[in-house]
This record gives C-alpha cells, sequence and structure tokens, in this order.
C-alpha cells in the first residue's frame, strides 16, 4: 500500500462508535419516494466536541449489476461546540441526516462518515426493489 492510499474503515455501528447506521426500509416499491436515515450514536454516542466530532455524512447507492456508485445526499455538521474564548459555544450540531429517494432498481445504500481524529468510516444496507 502507498502513502497516498486511502483507507475507510467499517465495522458494526452496535459496537463501534464511528460506524454510520442506515435506517431505510429492506424493500420498497419501484418509483416510489422513502426515507433513508444516516447517522451516529444510535448506540453508542460520538463526542460532538471542537476536538472530536463528526464533519460530515454522504449517502451513496451502488445498484446491482453496476460498478459506480451515485451519491444520493451529503450533509455537513459544523457547529461542534465553537467558540472564541475556552468554554463551549452555544450551538452543537448531531451527526444525523434525512434523506427522500427512490429507486428503480435493486442494490445497497452506503453511508460515509468523517471523523475529524478517526478519519473515514462506512456501514451498508442492502435494499430490494418490487414492481
Amino acid at each position: 500500500m502507498s502513502e497516498f492510499s486511502t483507507i475507510i474503515q467499517s465495522a458494526d455501528w452496535k459496537s463501534e462508535k464511528h460506524s454510520p447506521v442506515i435506517e431505510a426500509p429492506d424493500t420498497v416499491k419501484a418509483g416510489e419516494f422513502f426515507t433513508v436515515s444516516a447517522g451516529l450514536g444510535k448506540a453508542i454516542a460520538h463526542p460532538n466536541t471542537v476536538q472530536h466530532h463528526i464533519s460530515w455524512i454522504s449517502l451513496y447507492y451502488l445498484p446491482e449489476g453496476s460498478k459506480m456508485t451515485i451519491q444520493l445526499a451529503h450533509a455537513e455538521f459544523s457547529a461542534h461546540g465553537d467558540s472564541a474564548s475556552d468554554d463551549d459555544g452555544p450551538a452543537f450540531s448531531g451527526p444525523n441526516m434525512t434523506a427522500n429517494i427512490k429507486l428503480s432498481k435493486s442494490g445497497v445504500l452506503q453511508a460515509v462518515a468523517y471523523c475529524n481524529i478517526h478519519g473515514v468510516w462506512q456501514s451498508s444496507k442492502a435494499i430490494q426493489v418490487e414492481a
């Protein structure tokens, strides 16, 4: 592996606070919108401080038989208690996002999250699309 290789880590979100959880139905109807949530902290809370936080989450979709992922949504989390002093600031944004999507083909949803200290983490969930 070269020094320029990117490593995306994965683990079960129930035991690793950096792995995003994807909440979506197992089966959806083709061409009908449904809600997908992706976030951290469902089983184990992730810190949300200036020093240690989740900066963003992206949601992707890999259709069956395709080699290319499609970005469905992206959320940036900018407020982590930032302050001009040593005290915590007045605003925090939690690392969770929701998107309404529709699919015409079965595939895999992938959530990718970035922790400013521990890097990039991903998880996936198969989704079945019925006619």
